[in-house]
């Protein structure tokens, strides 16, 4: 369970990164692409890394907990890292199920998405929603926590 998604943050990191290697030495003479958009892989690098896990809980633990706002995600989904960056602190509020460390939380993502793994996959006071804007989250974790 835990090993694919470890495997899978550290191969995504490495992807990333030689992205940035390899768009620094293929377009050095140009200040935007020779330093910034290495930058940002870089930054894509660390952030599907294991080096930032997000806390995660079993899929039996956040149904159980009854909580509003349950995030299912996944390392290396790009989606899943915008969905955490933009909720910024908000997002601590959430449960957030990995679920390639959970294989009951893969089937249940699978269960409400025709068969795929699609996420960020947002359950909302017990409503499954695919890759919902972060705003409708944030404004969920809001009230959930007034």
């Amino acid at each position: 369970m835990g090993s694919r998604s470890f495997r899978s943050q550290w191969f995504s990191a490495a992807c990333y990164g030689g992205l940035a290697v390899f768009t620094y030495f293929v377009n050095g003479g140009s200040v935007m692409a020779g330093l910034v958009v290495p930058l940002i892989f870089l930054v894509m690098a660390v952030a599907s890394s294991p080096l930032l896990k997000r806390k995660s809980v079993s899929h039996e633990t956040a149904v159980q907990s009854g909580h509003g706002v349950v995030v299912y995600h996944r390392p290396g989904c790009t989606f899943c890292i915008r969905m955490k960056a933009m909720l910024g602190s908000a997002g601590k509020q959430a449960t957030w199920v990995d679920i390639w460390d959970d294989d009951e939380a893969a089937e249940y993502v699978r269960s409400v998405n025709d068969g795929n793994e699609t996420v960020p996959t947002v359950v909302i006071d017990g409503q499954p929603m695919t890759n919902p804007a972060p705003s409708i989250v944030r404004d969920a974790l809001t009230a959930s926590a007034a």
